[in-house]
């Protein structure tokens, strides 16, 4: 379920990760800097992984039900 091993030329990101990836990047300012700077493209995807997983268990566990993969590997 972790996509910190896969090559970084691929894009095996899922829509959860994409949509968080493009939220971050709209926020303003030094605070969204970070996100803009392509020297921690890595960092950023690591933490937004488990941010994403996070997020994903809660639904399931809140919900009882399995996101479907595109949406969340």
């Amino acid at each position: 379920m972790n996509n910190s091993s896969a090559p970084a030329g691929g894009d095996n990101r899922d829509y959860l990760d994409k949509a968080l990836d493009a939220a971050q990047k709209k926020i303003p300012g030094k605070a969204g800097d970070r996100f803009r700077d392509p020297n921690s493209a890595q960092k950023n995807r690591a933490m937004n992984e488990k941010i994403t997983d996070f997020m994903r268990k809660q639904f399931e566990k809140i919900t009882g039900k399995k996101l479907p993969s595109k949406v969340s590997n």
